[in-house]
């Protein structure tokens, strides 16, 4: 597959998602939990690190980045969202449809960056 046909993505994960991605080969997102109906992979690196760094550190001790390749046939679909400013794009895939992202996932998930 190109590079044409696929868009690359980032997810700031804590340890504990983290874990359950190496668990699955680093080839798929945990499903979500009964207290989270969206997945949101956003688009950009800095954006990624800014929730990583500023969220998930002070919430679990520790914060990654991931980045990802996702079939552009699959994520099409999907509206980009803003979160809060410009510099905020994601998008949100609802939780059902995790298995599917999932499944359009090309190649592995690679962890880019990590804090503290």
């Amino acid at each position: 597959m190109s590079s044409e046909d696929t868009v690359t993505l980032w997810r700031p994960v804590g340890p504990k998602e983290l874990e359950l991605i190496q668990q699955s080969g680093r080839r798929a997102f945990p499903p979500r939990l009964p207290d989270q109906p969206i997945f949101y992979p956003v688009l950009t690196e800095d954006y990624a690190i800014k929730i990583a760094r500023d969220w998930n550190v002070p919430a679990s001790g520790a914060g990654f980045v991931t980045r990802f390749e996702v079939k552009r046939s699959f994520i099409a679909s999907y509206d980009v969202q803003e979160a809060g400013g410009r510099d905020h794009l994601e998008y949100w895939i609802p939780a059902a449809d995790l298995d599917a992202f999932n499944a359009a996932i090309v190649g592995t998930i690679a962890v880019v960056r990590s804090f503290p």
